[in-house]
């Protein structure tokens, strides 16, 4: 199993964060301009495994270098399925350097970003904080 994937199906946000690049380019689902910075998608992260349940992977789709996953995903947000997919690109040290995520459907792309709103605060707060 790849060690991304197990640190998530873990919840372990320290696991995350330690796969993360410094420069790492974090693009969500449901904001228009992308995240640059460590802690600020470690931040975002440990947010999203507060509002997601019953997350799972279904599928991991790697190149053959392995520089570039794809993780496909379910999870529930506030009472709506939702399905999505993480894309990952490693830097030479093996360190997540672009990390996009998109979700579907609508409905529950808009429960994430509701929920993801309310975090938001204590996200910017734990970004400042690193």
């Amino acid at each position: 199993m790849h060690p991304f994937r197990a640190a998530v199906e873990n919840r372990d946000a320290d696991a995350i964060e330690a796969l993360l690049a410094e420069d790492v380019v974090f693009t969500s689902p449901v904001a228009f301009k992308p995240y640059a910075g460590k802690p600020i998608t470690a931040a975002i992260l440990r947010g999203v495994l507060r509002v997601f349940e019953d997350f799972r992977y279904v599928k991991e789709i790697a190149d053959p270098d392995g520089r570039d996953h794809a993780f496909v995903f379910t999870a529930t947000v506030d009472g709506r399925e939702i399905q999505g997919c993480d894309f990952l690109h490693f830097d030479e040290e093996g360190r997540i350097d672009d990390f996009t995520v998109m979700v579907r459907p609508l409905s529950a792309a808009q429960a994430l970003s509701e929920a993801m709103g309310a975090q938001f605060e204590r996200i910017s707060r734990e970004a400042a904080g690193a």
